[in-house]
């Protein structure tokens, strides 16, 4: 049956005749803030998810000119605190929500400058599509940050940036901002007003302890909500990227789809996400792979870091190239198609429609 019809047809089903009495008892509801569930019931309870969110892409080639301007105009330091320009999503304004569960930004940091640490009780990453010189402060110990990079700031952790270089840097940021806020749930403090340790090392404390693979250390054995992995090099995740696809060649069945690579960060205390909200990925196209349609509850963000290709988002075709961002929300049908080799980083809010057993997914051919 026809949904539309079907929402009509119910919608006027339930609605009384319009009469004086009727308007007094609405006067009435009104007067005492109420709001009778059968005006509201297709908005409350849609068939399927009915995101305020809209498919957007945002463009690299305009994005990093703009923050390159705001680094000539717009200082860091105590008040602003990071010079980093939310990606607004047109559906949810006046917030800069890329979703309304995610929070996403290009953040900027100019030659030899330094962001003063602070905490939140948001979670967040940042991923680096090109450059390097800086390093974020996580907890007093230096994590370097380089291309390819996914770098984690759980809650409540001190950070801070500096750029040890004559060269500015620009990466991107990746908040559960719009979640906690709606959920009520935000502290922030100020630290120092630089950061606690301006050493540049090539790994960081964290890494040295936990980047072993197979190997977790005996003085670590407590869980974390959070990943103690400060920075997951690229160097490792390209080649388990190369390796998917080497074996699928090989007959093996390592691909999450025919000429699909895919990886999931993990927090190595737990085997799960790296952060209770929000799951990292990255996805790997061959030349000339196409995917099938999908569609999940919740928001998902995706960069280009590599290659040209294109994302059919809610049935219309966008032209994809290096560093470009686009957000698919809920329930949003999105396949990709890849022109060359086509290398994505992902995030997304499944670990709160998981735990919440919320998470539905539909992949076209598998119903």
């Amino acid at each position: 049956m026809n949904e539309a019809v079907t929402h009509e047809s119910v919608k006027h089903a339930m609605q009384p005749e319009d009469t004086p009495e009727l308007r007094e008892l609405y006067k009435g509801f009104a007067d005492n803030n109420l709001i009778p569930l059968w005006t509201q019931l297709g908005d409350l309870m849609p068939v399927h998810p009915k995101s305020k969110a809209v498919p957007f892409v945002w463009k690299w080639s305009e994005l990093l000119p703009l923050a390159e301007r705001s680094g000539e105009l717009v200082p860091v330091g105590r008040g602003g605190e990071r010079r980093a320009i939310g990606l607004a999503n047109p559906g949810l304004a006046p917030n800069a929500y890329i979703s309304p569960t995610l929070w996403a930004a290009i953040q900027y940091l100019g030659p030899r400058e330094t962001a003063p640490e602070h905490r939140h009780s948001q979670n967040a990453f940042r991923f680096v599509v090109e450059g390097e010189g800086v390093w974020t402060v996580v907890n007093g110990d230096p994590v370097r940050m380089s291309r390819g990079d996914l770098l984690l700031t759980p809650g409540w952790n001190f950070h801070g940036h500096h750029n040890d270089r004559d060269a500015p840097m620009a990466w991107i940021d990746g908040l559960d901002i719009p979640f906690s806020q709606q959920m009520d749930v935000g502290f922030f403090e100020f630290g120092s007003d630089r950061v606690t340790d301006y050493a540049t090392p090539n790994f960081s404390r964290g890494e040295r302890l936990w980047c072993h693979p197979g190997l977790r250390p005996l003085s670590q054995l407590r869980d974390t909500v959070s990943s103690p992995i400060g920075a997951y090099r690229w160097e490792y995740t390209d080649r388990a990227l190369t390796e998917q696809l080497l074996l699928e060649d090989e007959g093996q069945p390592a691909t999450v789809g025919q000429g699909h690579a895919a990886i999931r960060y993990v927090n190595p205390t737990t085997g799960g996400d790296v952060m209770p909200t929000i799951r990292c990925e990255f996805h790997r196209l061959r030349e000339g792979v196409e995917t099938p349609t999908r569609q999940d509850v919740g928001s998902n963000v995706f960069q280009v870091f590599h290659g040209r290709g294109a994302v059919v988002l809610g049935g219309k075709t966008h032209t994809l190239e290096k560093g470009d961002m686009f957000v698919v929300p809920s329930w949003i049908p999105f396949s990709f198609q890849a022109e060359t080799q086509f290398d994505l980083f992902a995030f997304s809010d499944a670990p709160i429609m998981e735990r919440l057993h919320f998470a539905r997914t539909r992949i076209e051919g598998r119903d």
